[in-house]
């Protein structure tokens, strides 16, 4: 079987978020605009203009896990394993099946456990070199979690850990995705995870881009809204399962979606020049159109990255409109209720269109009141001339046979990801 045959599906899914750990009861509350941003709890954030962010409130590992000796997963390692093992469940991949099998992993991470690199740091500054924790040493490196996870599972074939940014766990699904398709793999987990700490909390609030970091303004962290100005951060973790379609048939597994293709590209200006940050989007969508085999006009819907970034948004929006002309397909922006997760971002776009299309509905954009006219014409993110904001903040039914997934990170890394039903194959 070449390359050209091998076709990419997703089996299952697994998901650790601010708005539950179940995939189709994640949407479903993302169709119901159900917003999971509230006062941070977890650590002091006084003085600070942002004080809210979108945690995973009541994080009980053993849940999923079990009662191994957690001591070496950190928060990160955490929601990253327990994501995995729901994953596992969802695809049918027990135990047992795992020992016959190699399954590997492909996790996306912008910091992977900075929490304990800091702990680790602070320590050995503070109190001396001797008093630093070996276990935290063990975390301090970007891929300790896809490590941990592996070891936890029993995961033996390829581990691999992407850090790019925002687009992270976008980057990892199609890395995965050429994997399977050149015969490197069979099966493997992809997609992402990052967790809420201080440390990067407060980092983003220094460089400001946490909404209502600057100017004194109130915060607003709507994507496409005219009044934003910056975002909220998430946290959380979500991994499909991807499969060669054929194995995948031959055992039986649930078939959810297929991968058809992948881009990806960067703006050296990093953000500082629209046009670049544009032409960059372009080239991945285009990029990612062509290696599914698909025209512009057989996106049905589009799962947008917008996080409420003033530059980030309006690049997004003049990327799209330039690849697809006016009107835009219908785009959603799940970031407007689950907050900026920075590496699962992409996976959890990606999840959230897989599971729409089979639901029927894409979810609309929460607390959109004043869209941006410049990111569109009429002044609407999706260009519909008939659409208002308040039409753009309500969910809508919508048939979807295929869609797009578009990352425009932080640091000048772009992605997009075509994902469509799956055809019947031939067993």
């Amino acid at each position: 079987m070449n390359a050209a045959e091998r076709r990419v599906v997703v089996t299952g899914a697994g998901v650790i978020c601010a708005l539950g750990d179940a995939p189709s009861a994640v949407y479903r509350r993302l169709c119901a605009g159900e917003g999971a941003i509230a006062p941070v709890e977890a650590f002091a954030v006084d003085g600070l203009r942002c004080r809210e962010a979108a945690a995973v409130a009541g994080f009980e590992p053993r849940r999923y896990l079990g009662q191994g000796n957690l001591r070496p997963l950190d928060r990160t390692a955490q929601l990253v394993a327990a994501a995995a093992q729901l994953a596992l469940d969802a695809s049918g991949w027990t135990r047992e099946r795992r020992h016959e099998h190699e399954l590997g992993l492909a996790l996306g991470t912008m910091f992977g456990s900075v929490h304990t690199i800091s702990a680790f740091d602070r320590r050995a500054l503070t109190a001396g070199p001797i008093y630093a924790k070996p276990m935290d040493f063990a975390n301090t490196v970007i891929n300790a979690a896809a490590g941990q996870t592996a070891i936890w599972h029993g995961l033996t074939g390829v581990n691999s850990t992407l850090s790019g940014g925002t687009t992270s766990g976008l980057l990892a699904l199609a890395y995965a995705a050429d994997l399977i398709r050149s015969g490197r793999a069979s099966a493997l987990l992809a997609g992402g995870g990052d967790e809420l700490c201080f440390e990067s909390f407060y980092g983003f609030y220094r460089t400001g881009r946490m909404a209502g970091s600057r100017n004194g303004a109130a915060p607003c962290a709507v994507p496409f809204d005219a009044r934003r100005n910056g975002f909220v951060l998430g946290e959380g973790a979500a991994l499909l399962m991807l499969e060669e379609e054929r194995a995948a048939r031959r055992r039986g597994a649930p078939i959810l979606a297929e991968i058809r293709g992948h881009g990806s590209g960067y703006d050296p200006s990093r953000g500082r020049d629209g046009e670049s940050g544009r032409d960059a989007l372009v080239r991945a969508v285009d990029a990612a159109l062509a290696d599914a085999g698909l025209a512009p006009h057989a996106i049905d819907a589009v799962s947008a990255s917008a996080n409420g970034s003033v530059a980030g948004d309006r690049c997004e929006a003049a990327g799209l409109a330039a690849v697809f002309g006016r009107p835009l397909p219908p785009v959603a922006a799940v970031k407007s209720m689950l907050g900026e997760c920075l590496g699962a971002s992409g996976a959890l776009q990606t999840l959230t269109l897989i599971e729409a299309l089979d639901g029927g509905v894409l979810p609309g954009i929460r607390g959109l009141e004043h869209a941006d006219a410049a990111l569109a014409s009429n002044g609407t993110p999706d260009g519909t001339p008939d659409a208002t904001p308040g039409d753009l903040a309500r969910s809508r039914p919508l048939a979807i046979d295929a869609g797009l997934v578009s990352a425009v990170g932080l640091d000048g890394n772009v992605g997009a990801l075509v994902v469509s039903r799956a055809g019947e194959g031939d067993g």
